[in-house]
């Protein structure tokens, strides 16, 4: 195989959900593990706002964020910084996503849109959730 046929199959196989999104926000590429963790597949996704996967509550700080992102080219979950959030998958279930993203410029250097790996932690979230909880109760008597 050469190089570019197996970064096509490392990205389309990928476990992970990888999405491409333009300028606007709308997404233009959807691979196999972001229908796996979100639902959609990509027919259904490619063409909508990311708004099908973003909680109504967090869709204001995300499109201030994403618009200074595509403004400046900056964002420190381009350096390799996680961001954690929660979700929306297709049937309308909540899920923990921890995700980093990677500008994507045009031949000038401006900004086109953003790519972002996302990863599914809805169950390490929960356990630790759980834990927290166990830690936070007094210790049980045994006499």
């Amino acid at each position: 195989m050469i190089p570019d046929e197996i970064a096509r199959l490392v990205v389309d196989e990928a476990p992970d959900a990888i999405v491409y999104s333009d300028g606007e926000g709308v997404i233009r590429f959807w691979n196999r593990g972001a229908e796996r963790i979100f639902g959609f597949t990509a027919a259904e996704a490619i063409g909508r706002s990311l708004d099908i996967i973003i909680p109504e509550h967090l869709r204001a700080r995300h499109w201030e964020g994403y618009r200074q992102t595509m403004a400046t080219g900056r964002s420190r979950y381009g350096e390799g910084d996680i961001l954690s959030v929660p979700a929306l998958r297709k049937d309308g279930s909540r899920i923990s996503i921890e995700f980093t993203i990677i500008p994507v410029r045009n031949a000038d250097g401006r900004m086109d849109g953003i790519a972002a790996i996302l990863r599914d932690v809805t169950a390490r979230f929960e356990e630790l959730k759980r834990l927290r909880k166990l830690a936070s109760q007094p210790p049980r008597r045994t006499d």
